[in-house]
C-alpha cells in the first residue's frame, strides 16, 4: 500500500468535524425537544425536572457552538459532540422522571444513554474522535436515540425545535465541557 491510497482511506478533520457536528446538532435538538416536552408535561412537582432538561438543553447548545466556532479538531469535536449527547441524556432521564412508567419513555432513556456512551467512547483517549469503526457506532446511536425519543412522543418529526439560549461561556463552564 502506498502512501496515497492510506490518505485517502483516512477521514480529514473537516470530514471528521462534519461527522461530529451533524451528531452533536442532532443530540442537542434532541435535549431542547425534551426540555419543551418536560416543561409542557411536568406536574406542579417537578420544578427540579424543568431546570434540569433546560438546563441540559442550555449545555448542549453550548457545546454545538464551541464545536461551530472552532477550527476542525477531531479531539475536540468529538468531545463537543459527547457533551451534547450526555446532556440530551440527562434530559432523556428528566424525560422519563415526567412520563413514570411509560415503557416507551424507559426505551428512549435507555437508547439515550447508549448514545451518550457510544458518543463517549468515540472521544475517548484511544482514538480522539477519528476511529471510523467507533464513529459510526456513535453515529448509529444517536440514530435510535432521536428514533427513540420520537416513538416516546417526545420528539414529533418535522415539528420546529426550539431555540435554546447558550447563555454566558464561562471559564468554568468550558472547563466543566473538557475545553
Amino acid at each position: 500500500m502506498n502512501e496515497h491510497n492510506h490518505e485517502e482511506r483516512e477521514p480529514t478533520a473537516a470530514a471528521l468535524k462534519a461527522r461530529h457536528a451533524a451528531r452533536a446538532e442532532s443530540a442537542a435538538a434532541r435535549a431542547a425537544a425534551l426540555s419543551r416536552y418536560v416543561e409542557q408535561h411536568a406536574a406542579d412537582g417537578n420544578a427540579d425536572a424543568v431546570w434540569k432538561a433546560a438546563h441540559a438543553a442550555r449545555v448542549a447548545a453550548q457545546a454545538l457552538a464551541v464545536l461551530s466556532e472552532s477550527e476542525p479538531d477531531p479531539a475536540a469535536d468529538s468531545r463537543c459532540a459527547r457533551n451534547a449527547a450526555s446532556s440530551a441524556a440527562q434530559a432523556s432521564q428528566m424525560g422519563q422522571l415526567v412520563d413514570g412508567d411509560a415503557e416507551s419513555a424507559a426505551l428512549a432513556c435507555k437508547a439515550a444513554l447508549k448514545a451518550s456512551l457510544a458518543a463517549g467512547t468515540a472521544a475517548g483517549a484511544r482514538s480522539l474522535g477519528a476511529d471510523e469503526g467507533l464513529n459510526a457506532e456513535a453515529d448509529a446511536a444517536e440514530k435510535a436515540a432521536v428514533t427513540a425519543a420520537e416513538a416516546a412522543g417526545w420528539i414529533r418529526p418535522g415539528e420546529n425545535i426550539p431555540s435554546v439560549a447558550t447563555g454566558v461561556r464561562s471559564p468554568e463552564v468550558m472547563s466543566m465541557l473538557h475545553l
